[in-house]
């Protein structure tokens, strides 16, 4: 997530970001629940084999839609297969994650996420590693600490999977903000979506053997396929109406609500340490953003 500059937003357009947000959370926690229903018939390859291809097709429609075919370019196939690559292994780690951990707790360590792209810009970008920076990223380890509480008993693959998933995020984001210097964002989407259904085909066919999605499990695929797409067009459109200041704590509302989600759908407790870890990454997070736009 980018930084803003601090200008402030006009009452109306905020209330607008307010809204967007509103189907963001809803979109990235139905992404989680429907998730978790599917994985009971296909494996996380297999999820995102079907996701991939549903999301190309929507792409290849709007893009005839709106005659945009010209902003398709290959001027940058290995950054964008880089990237791409980076993005499917996150969502790989993420749909397993969320089969086998709280939700809670992946939605908290997903939110280090920012964090890990603080480190990760310094050597694809070329970005400096300023104080606040260094500062930020600090405490939100100290968050990762509180959520985890690492020792012999709490171990678990799915919290490393959770934070493998925001490591992946983290360089998708970063690969990103190197593209859009050249690349449109429909072009970015048209060449995730088909290079992720590439990646899934190989590692779902890869032992010979892709399972077809069963009756039941069509509405959730589809879901997955339409929240990924909406939750980021509903993210990017409240950060072109409000600054990250203003959206990144209504984004963190999402914890809460797939907590509650994972308390009444799967009898998940509700850890406070999750949310006292959460709340320190948050903080670092925000720390990290106004500090950004004073510099901006």
């Amino acid at each position: 997530m980018s930084a803003q500059t601090a200008t402030p937003a006009h009452p109306g357009q905020t209330l607008k970001a307010c809204l967007w947000m509103i189907g963001a959370i809803v979109s990235f926690s139905s992404m989680a629940l429907a998730g978790r229903a599917v994985s009971l018939d296909l494996d996380t390859f297999e999820i995102m084999l079907y996701r991939s291809l549903i999301g190309f097709a929507l792409v290849v429609i709007g893009i005839s839609a709106t005659g945009r075919l010209h902003e398709i370019t290959t001027r940058h196939m290995g950054l964008q297969i880089v990237r791409n690559l980076c993005h499917f292994t996150g969502q790989n780690f993420w749909f397993f994650a969320i089969t086998v951990i709280p939700l809670a707790q992946v939605f908290a360590l997903e939110f280090t996420a920012p964090l890990w792209a603080i480190l990760l810009s310094t050597l694809v970008l070329g970005e400096r590693l300023t104080k606040p920076r260094v500062i930020a990223a600090a405490i939100g380890f100290v968050g990762i600490l509180v959520v985890t509480r690492p020792s012999p008993e709490t171990f678990s693959f799915g919290l490393v999977a959770a934070a493998m998933a925001a490591l992946g995020f983290a360089g998708s984001a970063v690969f990103t903000r190197k593209l859009t210097r050249s690349e449109t964002i429909l072009c970015i989407l048209f060449w995730l979506t088909l290079t992720q259904a590439v990646f899934g085909l190989i590692c779902a066919g890869y032992d010979g053997d892709i399972a077809f999605p069963a009756a039941s499990s069509w509405p959730f695929v589809v879901i997955i396929a339409l929240a990924g797409l909406v939750a980021h067009f509903c993210l990017t459109t409240a950060l072109s109406l409000a600054p990250a200041a203003v959206v990144m704590p209504i984004d963190f509302t999402r914890l809460p609500v797939i907590a509650l989600a994972g308390m009444l759908l799967y009898a998940e407790p509700l850890d406070p340490w999750v949310f006292l870890g959460a709340g320190i990454i948050f903080a670092a997070n925000y720390y990290n953003i106004l500090r950004e736009s004073r510099s901006a």
